[in-house]
């Protein structure tokens, strides 16, 4: 039997780049000069999806592209779904980064779209039931929903599906 195929919000950077289309541009507005007269603004579109994202409020272009593919992985972990099996166990990202029922991963690091994936995947398996989901991902049900609470979209998206299916929002 074959591996899953790997979500990707997951890729690794160099991956996620084979995929991408990068432009670089200027954007006007606050920053001084450097911002004026060199393209530092990063705009990425993943042709698989067409998801895109966009970087431009640091001063070099390489801090811009490292921002732009986080936002790129986030925004991939947020609109791809991939369907999984609640019951093949959690993969060992999350397994790392889950013990004694607390998700433990800074908004901000390098495995929260991977986590944000993953996540999102098996509350879609689970019909957007909570307790079914934190059960399958080996974590409380108050602690997925303080996970989700971190990414104002993903909460927003689950209880748009709760609402639809008749279930109490998201709090």
């Amino acid at each position: 039997m074959s591996a899953p195929p790997l979500h990707p919000a997951s890729l690794e950077v160099a991956q996620l780049a084979s995929q991408c289309e990068t432009k670089r541009t200027r954007r006007s507005g606050p920053g001084g000069q450097n911002r004026n007269k060199v393209e530092t603004t990063v705009v990425l579109l993943h042709r698989p999806t067409g998801i895109g994202a966009e970087a431009s409020e640091r001063r070099t272009q390489g801090e811009n592209l490292r921002t732009a593919y986080f936002r790129l992985r986030v925004n991939l972990a947020l609109e791809v779904r991939l369907p999984v099996d609640p019951s093949a166990g959690r993969s060992p990202l999350w397994q790392s980064r889950c013990r004694g029922g607390r998700i433990a991963v800074s908004l901000d690091h390098d495995d929260f779209p991977s986590i944000l994936a993953e996540t999102l995947d098996v509350l879609v398996a689970q019909k957007m039931d909570v307790k079914a989901a934190s059960e399958a991902l080996a974590c409380t049900p108050s602690q997925l929903t303080k996970f989700l609470k971190g990414e104002p979209r993903a909460l927003g998206m689950v209880n748009a599906h709760r609402r639809e299916a008749g279930l109490h929002l998201l709090h």
